[in-house]
């Protein structure tokens, strides 16, 4: 469950087979006076935008009922309820919550359509901070995916290290300090500091330097760890191999960053 504030107005937001579904029972406090979801759904026009999207979106849709309810659409007495839609028809559009987050749900191109009954100004606010959000949790996804692929390619980093760099027979703590080593010259390469000076430098955060590494320093990081570790089995020497990766990282981080400028200007 996620949310997002729009105009003041807190909204929740579901995730159902991957897809977005807002509360439009959160949404309908934005609107003026006393109104309710059952006077926007009996509205012919809604229920011909719902028929037109269920039919793009679902097989299992029930047409004889929709036919039935949109005929009675017009008429004084004619009204009809999320759950009640819902269950005649057999859409996947809007559904009606129970619970703690309870009430009514709409698909976000749904939600969409119900933002603009409630206004233009409140419909466009909406569009934006959902995108927002989208954005936001894109780059969540793609910082966990790079910080993933940076741990798996130190294993290979780390093998590298213990079949050319650790002879037989030597203690888990010099072990330790090899692996150490080797990390620091990744770290020294990219970031310019060991990771007891990082540590010490920011002793009130928790973590290591590399939880707090832009997506770019991440790929970077993959790529070092990566050349390292062929240069680990080809015999270069460690102090070699320090100012090789630095100028690597360097050139990496100024074409990752001029193309991220270059994607900037062309939005």
């Amino acid at each position: 469950m996620s949310k997002i504030v729009v105009l003041e107005n807190e909204i929740n937001i579901k995730r159902i087979n991957n897809n977005d579904y807002l509360s439009i029972t959160d949404m309908i406090k934005q609107k003026d006076g006393d109104f309710f979801i059952s006077d926007w759904l009996r509205n012919r026009n809604t229920l011909e935008f719902l028929g037109i999207w269920e039919s793009l979106n679902n097989p299992d849709f029930n047409y004889g009922e929709f036919a039935i309810i949109k005929s009675n659409s017009g008429l004084n007495n004619f009204k009809i309820s999320i759950k009640e839609w819902s269950e005649r028809t057999c859409s996947i559009g809007l559904y009606a919550a129970a619970g703690r987050y309870g009430g009514s749900y709409a698909h976000i191109d749904i939600a969409y359509e119900f933002a603009m009954w409630i206004s233009p100004k409140f419909k466009i606010y909406l569009i934006k901070e959902f995108q927002r959000l989208k954005q936001q949790e894109n780059n969540n996804i793609e910082w966990n995916f790079k910080r993933q692929l940076s741990k798996t390619n130190y294993l290979i980093h780390t093998n590298a290290i213990e079949s050319n760099l650790i002879p037989q027979k030597l203690s888990k703590y010099q072990i330790n300090k090899i692996y150490q080593s080797e990390a620091d010259v990744l770290n020294v390469s990219l970031f310019g500091l060991t990771a007891s000076e990082w540590k010490k430098n920011n002793q009130k955060i928790k973590g290591n330097m590399r939880d707090y590494a832009s997506i770019n320093e991440l790929i970077c990081l993959s790529n070092l760890e990566c050349i390292n570790s062929v240069m680990i089995s080809d015999g270069i020497k460690q102090s070699e191999r320090l100012i090789k990766l630095n100028e690597i990282a360097i050139s990496q981080l100024t074409i990752l960053t001029k193309s991220d400028q270059k994607q900037i200007k062309n939005l």
